[in-house]
This record gives C-alpha cells, sequence and structure tokens, in this order.
C-alpha cells in the first residue's frame, strides 16, 4: 500500500529512475546519430557515450545515497559531474546552436548535488554551473544570452526544487511513520508500566504480610501451636483474596469493548490506506458475545495489517456473526497465524465456530460465530 513508507519511497525513486533513464537514452541516440552523420569523430564518440554511461549509471545510487539522508558530496558526486562536463564539452559545436538540452546534463547533475550541499552552497554551485555552460555555448555559437541563459536558469532551478521536494515528501512520509511507531511503542510502555503499578499496589502489601505471618508461624510452631495454625490460617485467606484480586485484574486486561475495536479498526485500516465499511447491528448481544467478537474485530484486523494488500475491508456483524471481508489476497496459500489459531480457540471453546479462507471471488473472509 502506497501509505507504507518502503512503498513510498520505492515509488519516488524507480519514478526518478526511469525519468533519468529516458533522458539518458535521449543523449545515447544522439550521440549515435552525430557518429552515423559523420559530425563526431568515433573516437569522440566513444569517449562522449562512455561519459554518459558512466554519468546516468551514477545517477541512481546518489539518489539512493541523498534519500536515507543528507550525506557529504562523495567521489561519485565529482566523478558523475566531471563526465557530465567531458561529454558536453566533446559535442560537436554546431549541435549546440539552438539545442539547449545537452546543457540539461550539467543542470540534472546541479539538481543531484543539491540533494548533498546546503542551500547556500547549492546556490553558489548553481551560479557557476548555469554561467559557465550557457558562456561556453554563447561563446561557440554566438546565441544570444537570452537565449541560452535565461532557459538554463530557469531550468536548474525548477529542477533542483523538484528534486529537493521529493525527497522532502518521503522524509515527511518517513518521519510521519517513524512517529506513528514510536507513539505506539510508547503505548505499549505505558500499558506494561500501569499493569506493573496495578500488580504491585494489589500483591505488594498482601505478600508482605504474608511472608511476616508465615515467619512467626514457623517460629511458634513448637511454641504455640494454636496461635500458629491461626497465623496460617489468615496466611491462607490472604494468599486467596489476593489470587482474586489478580484474577480480577487480569479479567479486566481481558475484557474489550466492541464498539472501541471497531473505531479502532476504521482508523488502523484508512490509516493504512484500505477503506473500511462497518454495519454493525450487536445491541442484542450478552457482554460476553460482544467480548468475543470485539477479540476477533482485533485479530482479523491485525491479520489484514500484517498479512494483506488491501484497499477495502468491509466488517458486519449480524446475528452474532462477524464477517470481515477483504481485497488484499496475494494469491499465495499460507497457513493460519498464532493469532488466528487462538482466536479460533478461544471460540470453539465458548461455543462458537470460526473460518478464515480465500473466496471463489478472490477476496478473504474471516467469518467468526458466537453464542447469542
Amino acid at each position: 500500500m502506497a501509505a507504507r513508507p518502503e512503498t513510498a519511497r520505492k515509488i519516488l525513486l524507480y519514478w526518478m529512475d526511469a525519468a533519468i533513464m529516458l533522458l539518458g537514452v535521449m543523449f545515447v541516440v544522439l550521440t549515435v546519430m552525430y557518429l552515423w552523420g559523420g559530425r563526431i569523430s568515433p573516437l569522440n564518440a566513444a569517449v562522449v557515450l562512455v561519459c554518459l554511461l558512466g554519468c546516468f549509471g551514477l545517477f541512481p545510487f546518489l539518489l539512493r545515497d541523498a534519500y536515507d539522508a543528507k550525506p557529504r558530496p562523495t567521489p561519485k558526486l565529482v566523478a558523475a559531474g566531471l563526465m557530465a562536463a567531458v561529454a558536453v564539452l566533446l559535442v560537436p559545436r554546431q549541435q549546440l546552436e539552438g539545442v539547449p538540452t545537452w546543457l540539461e546534463i550539467g543542470v540534472l547533475w546541479l539538481s543531484m548535488a543539491a540533494l548533498y550541499l546546503p542551500l547556500p552552497a547549492t546556490l553558489c554551485l548553481g551560479v557557476a554551473v548555469v554561467g559557465l555552460a550557457s558562456g561556453y555555448v554563447m561563446a561557440v555559437t554566438g546565441a544570444p544570452w537570452f537565449e541560452v541563459f535565461v532557459p538554463e536558469t530557469l531550468s536548474a532551478v525548477a529542477l533542483t526544487v523538484a528534486m529537493l521536494l521529493w525527497r522532502w515528501i518521503w522524509w515527511t512520509i518517513r518521519d510521519a511513520h517513524d512517529g506513528k511507531e514510536a507513539k505506539a511503542r510508547l503505548a505499549v510502555s505505558e500499558e506494561r508500566l500501569r499493569f506493573a503499578r496495578d500488580l504491585h499496589d494489589l500483591l505488594g502489601h498482601s505478600l508482605s504480610v504474608i511472608t511476616l505471618k508465615s515467619e512467626l508461624a514457623a517460629k511458634l510452631a513448637t511454641k504455640d501451636t494454636g496461635r500458629a495454625a491461626s497465623e496460617m490460617a489468615q496466611v491462607h485467606r490472604l494468599a486467596g483474596e489476593s489470587l482474586a484480586e489478580v484474577q480480577q485484574a487480569v479479567h479486566g486486561y481481558q475484557t474489550l469493548d466492541l464498539d472501541d475495536e471497531l473505531a479502532g479498526a476504521r482508523v488502523a485500516l484508512e490509516a493504512a490506506g484500505a477503506r473500511c465499511l462497518i454495519d454493525a447491528r450487536a445491541d442484542g448481544l450478552s457482554p460476553a458475545a460482544r467480548t468475543l467478537l470485539a477479540w476477533a474485530v482485533r485479530e482479523g484486523t491485525t491479520n489484514v495489517l500484517k498479512h494483506s494488500a488491501a484497499t477495502r475491508c468491509a466488517i458486519t456483524i449480524d446475528g452474532g456473526v462477524l464477517e470481515m471481508l477483504n481485497d488484499g489476497v496475494d494469491g499465495r496459500p499460507s497457513a493460519p497465524g498464532s493469532g488466528l489459531r487462538g482466536l479460533s480457540e478461544r471460540l470453539v471453546t465458548a461455543g462458537g465456530s470460526f473460518s478464515a479462507q480465500p473466496t471463489p471471488t478472490g477476496e478473504f473472509l474471516l467469518r467468526a460465530a458466537v453464542p447469542a
């Protein structure tokens, strides 16, 4: 799904790879045409072709190096710039007149360099590249300055801004995804701390009292058996109360609210790029049945997010029957994960039924039925 950062990164990079490849093919074809027409010597043509292949072959690597971070200029960047300059210098002079496209090699390299340099350095480099390239063309062709300098300046500004904008879009997507993951990890950590704090509050005092009374009973066992028995009876009572409190606390963590899970499923699926349609009629169900369906919604949503590329998911609940239908089947058979197996065991134990499998129409259907 496009919302996933790695997918967005691939789309951005592959799109630019394709554009760069098409531009490189155009220059290679032009060079071959010059050689075929006798407008460039075989030696010069060979050097130009080598420089073009080397320059355009390095551009994809320069893009990938600059997309994960903003690195310092590398030898690859310098080598690509030198090869671009040599290719332009060896092109027949008559081909430069009225055809500023050859200077686009230098403009493209400038936009790559902008990914590696701070803005002031990029501005200085841009002035130097556009000024030298335009001056060279005007000197060898006699073309008016406004026919060379103005188009090259506009082209340099537009391509550099576009290159920086594409990387900014990727960084924004990546940071947003990292922020969501950090929030999820923080929520899990806070929940663990809260659970640990609750257990400490529940058991800390009781276990301390049990320890003291057990030690006292051990000391009284040979001196006052009646009092020792009384102390052990209190230990037994305290242990039973502590066990009941722990069971109540754990039961509270295991109880899910169906409406909250449905709302959470909608938010999670739509955040992942899948349209979520919900039609739930569960007002007449018992609390136990609603809890079972809530677990089914949670596990089903997790399954869609982790194991599919769904763009649409429909959730319906009617008469104690839940159906989750999504279009993210990838065509490969797969065994159910531990989450779905645990959900199936939970439902069957409660007297319900469970199934999760592809449909004949190419979709995936999770169906859970609970006793009403």
